[in-house]
């Protein structure tokens, strides 16, 4: 279990969380027409940090991309290829970070060069799904919100969030 409260403990969190945004962005790269380039960096990302064979990288990441890009899946069988192709990939992508944690700021790199460019910043289309039980509520959906102050207070106390009132 990682401790969180000594500095080796934030690295490995932190590398976790590169690990685990490199593996979505491969995942992602794989169904895309530039999945060429895409995996010819990546290769060579793994290839610096050796362990794998000349091309031993590319060829897995090229049987990964044939597993997620098989013919004839329904929707179910494809959502758990990438949720398993994701965990293989997080999980490399871990191993080379603590054997390398130097290689952090290359795969940073990597993933900003591969994430595909967002008009003036705005997300595509998001879907979300709401499932369960019977729940009646109010379900609030946002984009960008920008800066809020949730500090609190009451009106009685001259407060309303943090701002007062005239």
């Amino acid at each position: 279990m990682t401790s969180y409260g000594t500095e080796g403990g934030w690295m490995d969190a932190e590398l976790a969380a590169l690990a685990a945004a490199g593996a979505t962005t491969l995942v992602q790269q794989m169904a895309t027409e530039t999945w060429a380039q895409a995996r010819g960096r990546v290769a060579a990302f793994f290839a610096r940090r050796g362990g794998a064979e000349p091309g031993g990288a590319e060829d897995e990441l090229e049987a990964s991309r044939d597993e997620l890009t098989a013919p004839g899946q329904d929707e179910e069988t494809a959502a758990d290829i990438r949720s398993e192709l994701h965990d293989q990939w997080r999980n490399r992508l871990r191993r080379t970070l603590r054997a390398d944690p130097a290689a952090a700021e290359e795969l940073r790199a990597l993933l900003d060069e591969l994430a595909p460019p967002s008009p003036s910043g705005r997300v595509g289309h998001v879907y979300n799904t709401i499932s369960g039980g019977e729940y009646r509520g109010t379900v609030i959906q946002a984009g960008s919100i920008g800066s809020a102050d949730l500090r609190g207070g009451s009106p009685e106390a001259g407060q309303d969030g943090g701002r007062r009132t005239p």
